[in-house]
């Protein structure tokens, strides 16, 4: 799809699983699993999908997906899948070199998300996996990260993202800004302390990448909150917020981790909020 100056497409980087619980929180199985059903571990399948933003004179990621070079026990625990998408092969098939990458937008830094922004190099080291990008996190959110509390320090793998600040790549951003021409960071609190959503924006289309906020179609609705997140009544509050703003003004919402849906218009009906039909946006004009 095209907003502004730029083309926007979907990236498949491959697959994980995680525990569908604690993606669920509060929301018995027997609801939850009518549309993310449980393998026998009790783990649901998630995709891992970033956004490519390209107009002339830049290529942006938003996220980099897992990454690669997990050891066999981490790996098998998350279920990590490279075997239909990787972060490479999707690139490859659009054009873009790594080195073509000029900046990558991290929501935060949570293995998922950060983990495919470094490779290792011959050495066994790792390095920056764009070497001609820079990449921007909030400040505060990394400070959060690089000292993190007992519930999500495991959610957090240093050396996914320490490179970055070690070789002078990483940019700290601090609150809300522009960042490029029609290209906005909002902040949500409730998932992880500043993490960044992106919205992208001109006089007649929009679309809203809200993270970890709502990770996937079936969390649009205001009770589905995940038990990852530090603050869920925050994060309550900013999904109403949001989903209001999406409905009023005809926003795309992009889903990161849904395994079908990779974007849609928001409803409001009787019983709240809810997806409405997907919306491929590799094909919209």
């Amino acid at each position: 799809m095209r907003i502004g100056k730029y083309n926007i497409a979907a990236l498949k980087t491959g697959r994980f699983f995680l525990d569908g619980g604690a993606k669920f929180g509060v929301i018995p199985k027997t609801i939850w699993s009518r549309s993310n059903p449980a393998d026998a571990r009790n783990r649901i399948e998630l995709a891992l999908r970033i956004l490519l933003i390209r107009d002339e004179k830049r290529c942006i990621m938003v996220d980099t997906g897992i990454g690669e070079g997990w050891d066999t026990k981490f790996s098998d625990i998350y279920g990590i899948d490279h075997s239909a998408h990787s972060l490479q092969n999707s690139l490859s098939q659009l054009g873009p070199a790594p080195q073509d990458v000029t900046d990558v937008v991290i929501t935060h830094l949570h293995f998922d998300h950060v983990g495919g922004a470094v490779k290792t190099n011959k050495a066994g080291n790792f390095e920056p996996a764009f070497p001609n990008a820079s990449y921007y996190i909030q400040k505060r959110h990394y400070e959060c990260a690089s000292n993190p509390s007992e519930k999500d320090q495991a959610s957090f793998v240093k050396n996914r993202f320490a490179p970055l600040l070690d070789q002078r790549k990483l940019e700290l951003v601090e609150g809300e800004v522009e960042l490029f021409p029609c290209i906005f960071i909002k902040l949500s609190d409730g998932h992880t302390i500043a993490q960044q959503n992106v919205l992208i924006a001109d006089e007649k289309s929009a679309l809203y990448h809200p993270g970890d906020m709502i990770p996937t179609s079936t969390h649009v609705q205001l009770p589905f909150i995940m038990g990852y997140d530090n603050y869920p009544l925050v994060t309550l509050e900013e999904k109403k917020s949001i989903l209001r703003r999406a409905v009023e003004r005809d926003w795309l919402l992009f889903f990161e981790h849904d395994p079908n849906v990779a974007a849609s218009r928001i409803m409001r009906t009787e019983k709240g909020f809810k997806a409405g039909k997907p919306v491929d946006i590799n094909e919209v004009d």
